[in-house]
């Protein structure tokens, strides 16, 4: 794409099974809604090859992003929090394939109880975050970050321990503590799903333009529950940030792509093929 004006996805899920039947259909979608790249992250170690995949597949559109995510499982079945075993051998696969990387994500932490049942669970939760946050200094890479039911234990431990080019997907804290975030420099995307979330609604209120990005998390976090989303979705989140800052949408896409460029460099060389 020759042009900086469009819309960045700065966190989806294109390497879920829900778009195994039709992803060249659902990039064709998102191109044509403007949207100029997405960042592709992982949950777990299973999904490092397909994102890999992909991004070579569409070069000009698909970042990835490596990491593992704090619930590990099926959600059809059996979910729990991450252990220490799920990241043996994933971090030297991050490091080996550092160079294709615009990013060390889904990384972070889950407090929910469904997930969570002790507090020694929620211990190795942060050791497992520690390790890929330590990861993405030596590689100076940014973090793209989970935090649900642990907004403020998430933002503290990135802080803590040094972690300055960081975004927070969906964050699903109280404003004051993104507040914190802010002050550290971290970032903040935003997904569709705002239209129907009065934490979202309340988050955007309060959070600087300069610190916003776009979002969908495809499949999830659409516009409607129980539906299928994708990245074509973009434009919704833009539009509601749009009325609540006061501001076009167009100057919104603007200031959010140059956010996303700022902390996610490598978008740049893929933006300007």
């Amino acid at each position: 794409m020759a042009s900086d004006l469009c819309y960045i996805d700065a966190h989806c899920h294109l390497s879920a099974k829900d778009f195994d039947e039709d992803i060249d259909d659902v990039i064709d979608r998102a191109k044509k809604a403007g949207v100029g790249a997405v960042l592709a992250v992982a949950e777990h170690q299973e999904e490092f090859g397909r994102i890999l995949q992909l991004s070579e597949r569409f070069t000009d559109f698909v970042m990835p992003c490596l990491g593992v995510h704090p619930v590990q499982g099926d959600p059809s079945h059996e979910q729990r929090g991450v252990r220490h075993s799920d990241i043996e051998g994933a971090l030297e696969f991050i490091e080996a394939n550092c160079s294709k990387l615009a990013a060390i994500g889904e990384v972070g932490l889950d407090f929910t109880p469904r997930f969570v049942k002790s507090d020694q669970e929620k211990q190795e939760q942060r050791e497992v975050l520690i390790r890929q946050v330590e990861l993405a200094k030596r590689l100076d890479l940014p973090l793209n970050v989970h935090s649900r039911s642990a907004g403020r234990p998430t933002i503290n431990l990135l802080k803590e321990h040094g972690a300055d080019k960081v975004l927070l997907h969906a964050f699903d804290g109280k404003p004051s503590n993104a507040m914190v975030g802010v002050e550290c420099g971290y970032f903040f995307s935003i997904p569709p799903s705002i239209v129907r979330s009065e934490q979202k609604q309340k988050l955007v209120k309060s959070l600087p333009m300069d610190r916003i990005l776009l979002e969908t998390d495809s499949p999830a976090l659409g516009p409607e529950r129980q539906t299928r989303n994708e990245p074509k979705n973009i434009h919704i989140s833009c539009d509601y940030i749009a009325r609540v800052k006061n501001l076009t949408p167009e100057e919104v896409m603007r200031i959010t792509t140059e956010n996303a460029l700022r902390l996610f460099p490598k978008l740049r060389k893929l933006l300007h093929r």
